[in-house]
């Protein structure tokens, strides 16, 4: 984006604001915006988002209000640096908007679809995690033409709509920073001394990854005052920390979820200490106080977390004191006492009753809870799973591991019946099948995930007297995890009257024990692979292990080229893409007839185990075949490859990935973006198969000819890098018989452990440059999402032109 018009009218030499190029790092995570209140010739407020780089700017002159559907008039000004963002201050007379700026608001902000094309469409929505402002807004233009367009700012009507406007907040603190006491500095002190007062308290710092304490299941509660007793919440499980008052939130398996709830981020540093660590649980709470886990999963797909809450139910250390510890029921009173300075209403504490345990068992089923959590009230933190933890529900459910489902009857769409298994000594045995209790959205997203992961063999033994004909199944890869019902078990220890609860994205299948690969032995683990990062074979190895689920949407049963490199990325590597017997028993052959006549045989893998054993033997890069092996000559998928001249920016080669979408969705194709690990993009096509080869590559090279004979200045279409300079090749020649390109989720055998990541179009404008994701963060990135973000490639189904 361009800063021509701020730096034009400005003189740095004269006023306080920062230049353009003023430096700042960016945040991770969401969006920022900011809003300030301009004390200029005419008083308004500047309403700036973060997008692509800038801050796109507005000036609303009566500011924003709280009401649901009042319109404000807000005025598009040129774009500000990043930097702007923080600015406070006196801008002097003669100057360009003289007059004092000073911050209103400033927090996250989420937009519905990608912002650029939003806001030239003229209609932005999006949602605002600030401490004064939030909830979902929408931004309409109603006049494009002039030097000056005018838009309307309006509140949806949310749970954030209320009657206001800014100016009634003026004098109000932002609501995450309400609570902090007005002597900060003595606060923690205060604090510290609190917690050293409880028994076994201890001064030192709790690991940084401590596991969470989880539950042993129980069938009745149990007696006397020795316990005590709380409602067992429906969500999920996720630990907090607060260092040097910086929020970082994780899942109960140690993942990244910061950035992903920006309202109990702001709460959680708005409370009057600056060391803490907290265990509880992210809900979505409806009108009778109850959680509800369906709204709590649409919040998250919808990408609006303003109407979560945090259920706080232990206190693990505040100010450099271990309370793991201290009894349980004085870790309770710390905490709730500290949760009174909570006046954003976002935190909450799990309150508890000691004793009568039969009693709240039965009032919970009274008011319709699923159970109660029964606690030790002496007991110390354990990170572990412990009796003095005890889960009692009112009806049995456990949790299982789909490996198929039965094709649908009659009138049934998606599925008929889920297959399940559960781990024995590690291993999958068959449990059964259910058939009840899913509703159109569960039908519908159960079977674009299992279709995903469909597979030719069974993992799994079925009794004979089941009566499943082959025909009538198909089984799939063991990925997802659901939450069944039932009535005890049966023949063979087979499930009776089961039904289906709900879908555990929160939770895999080697959290339920399963050893996945884990029968790859991994020789050399110490071998380092990524000198200059320090990543070992071993790491690498986990790294696959973790993101196979994502990993094999996309490189299941495609014939493949490997990467190798025995040496490590500084060493020589080399490609591979026959088959040979030392890669391993789950890296199978598919035969294919080569261009001189006879036949090759190729490799291609089905499972994690397959990708573990390709690791073993050192690969680190998976390229995959635009066909698959069941038809190998007929491709399912193209991919333009922008691979940018050295003096190309990198803004440049993202607005030309857009180009290449617009110019492939007026010929009536969608298309996917990924982030290659390179200094690229590549612009992705799902077919229906049909053309053949030659078909496929006629149309990718026509395509690539035409953008470069329409942009000459822009494009090139040949492969000479002499003639790269200032360009974008558009690498049109990977959609070839036997041409490959890299893999979603597959690691580059570059310097910095890059990964080729799939993203959603909207979140290209925050990607700032080419090589964001590593081993790490890709990691994060995939435990973040709510959904796959390629989730529908596979079931599209497109007629090339």
């Amino acid at each position: 984006m361009s800063l021509r018009d701020y730096t034009r009218k400005r003189r740095f030499e004269k006023t306080p604001e920062p230049s353009a190029d003023a430096a700042v790092h960016a945040r991770a995570g969401l969006p920022t915006f900011v809003i300030q209140l301009h004390h200029a010739r005419a008083r308004h407020y500047d309403f700036r988002l973060e997008v692509d780089g800038v801050l796109k700017s507005w000036a609303i002159p009566k500011g924003p209000s709280l009401r649901a559907g009042e319109k404000r008039l807000a005025v598009e000004v040129e774009d500000h640096p990043l930097s702007y963002g923080r600015f406070e201050g006196e801008i002097p007379e003669g100057n360009y908007g003289a007059g004092h700026v000073q911050i209103f608001d400033e927090g996250r902000w989420a937009p519905d679809d990608e912002p650029l094309e939003a806001i030239a469409a003229g209609k932005l929505d999006f949602t605002l995690y600030g401490g004064k402002l939030h909830g979902r807004w929408k931004l309409i233009r109603t006049r494009k033409s002039g030097r000056s367009p005018q838009w309307l700012l309006i509140k949806r009507d949310d749970g954030g709509a209320r009657d206001a406007e800014a100016d009634d907040l003026i004098d109000s603190p932002p609501r995450a920073l309400a609570a902090k006491p007005a002597a900060g500095r003595k606060a923690p002190a205060l604090w510290r001394n609190r917690a050293l007062k409880l028994d076994g308290a201890r001064r030192r710092t709790i690991a940084a990854d401590l596991e969470p304490q989880l539950c042993s299941v129980a069938e009745r509660p149990p007696t006397g005052d020795a316990w005590l007793h709380e409602v067992k919440w429906d969500g999920y499980r996720m630990l907090a920390d607060l260092a040097d008052g910086v929020p970082t939130l994780r899942s109960r398996n140690g993942l990244d979820w910061s950035g992903r709830h920006p309202s109990i981020e702001h709460a959680l540093a708005a409370l009057p200490v600056k060391n803490a660590s907290f265990d509880g649980e992210l809900v979505a709470v409806d009108a009778r106080g109850h959680s509800d886990f369906n709204a709590l999963q649409c919040a998250l797909e919808a990408g609006d977390g303003t109407a979560l809450q945090y259920v706080l139910f232990d206190l693990r250390s505040m100010e450099g004191v271990d309370l793991t510890d201290a009894p349980l029921i004085q870790r309770k009173a710390l905490l709730a006492q500290l949760l009174e300075n909570d006046a954003t209403g976002t935190l909450v504490y799990s309150s508890h009753i000691v004793g009568h345990g039969a009693e709240a068992f039965g009032a919970s089923a009274e008011h319709g809870f699923e159970g109660i959590i029964s606690k030790r009230a002496d007991a110390k933190y354990e990170a572990a799973r412990s009796r003095s933890w005890l889960k009692i529900k009112h009806i049995t459910t456990d949790e299982f591991i789909v490996v198929g489902y039965t094709l649908p009857q009659k009138s049934r769409t998606g599925f008929g019946a889920l297959l399940l298994a559960r781990i024995v000594d590690g291993a999958l045995v068959y449990a059964g099948r259910v058939g009840t209790g899913f509703d159109d959205a569960a039908l519908r997203a159960l079977h674009r995930r299992m279709h995903a992961a469909a597979r030719e063999d069974a993992q799994v033994a079925v009794p004979t007297h089941t009566k499943l004909p082959a025909r009538t199944i198909q089984w799939t890869a063991a990925e997802l995890v659901v939450e069944v019902a039932f009535r005890g078990l049966g023949k063979e220890g087979l499930l009776r009257h089961p039904s289906f609860v709900r879908l555990r994205d929160d939770k895999s299948p080697a959290d339920l024990g399963l050893n996945i690969g884990r029968d790859v032995v991994i020789s050399s683990p110490e071998r380092v692979v990524y000198s200059k990062r320090g990543y070992t074979k071993q790491d690498v190895a986990d790294y696959y292990r973790e993101i196979a689920p994502l990993l094999l949407t996309e490189l299941r049963d495609r014939p493949l080229s490997l990467l190798r490199c025995p040496g490590g990325v500084d060493g020589e590597c080399f490609f591979q893409k026959h088959h040979a017997a030392s890669l391993g028993p789950h890296v199978r052959v598919v035969p294919v007839a080569e261009k001189g006549g006879g036949r090759a045989e190729y490799l291609y893998v089905s499972d994690v185990a397959g990708v573990l054993e390709l690791v073993q033997m050192n690969v680190v890069e998976f390229h995959t075949w635009g066909a698959r092996v069941d038809d190998p000559e007929r491709p399912d998928r193209l991919v333009f490859d922008l691979d940018p001249g050295n003096d190309v920016a990198w803004g440049d080669v993202k607005s030309a990935a857009r180009d290449v979408r617009d110019k492939l969705a007026g010929a009536g194709l969608k298309s996917w973006v990924r982030l290659t690990g390179g200094k690229g993009l590549h612009v992705v096509v799902p077919i229906a198969r049909g053309p053949s080869w030659d078909d496929v590559k006629a149309f990718c090279g026509a395509f690539a000819g035409a953008l470069a004979e329409h942009e000459p200045l822009r494009y090139v279409s040949v492969a000479a890098k002499k003639k790269r300079g200032g360009k974008i090749f558009v690498d049109w020649l990977r959609n070839g018989r036997g041409a490959t390109s890299v893999c979603s989720w597959s690691l580059r055998a570059r310097d910095g452990a890059t990964v080729a990541v799939p993203l959603r179009w909207d979140e290209l404008g925050r990607i700032r440059r080419p090589d964001t994701y590593d081993l790490r963060s890709a990691l994060r990135r995939a435990a973040a999402l709510d959904a796959d973000p390629w989730a529908d490639v596979t079931e599209c189904r497109q007629k090339l032109p």
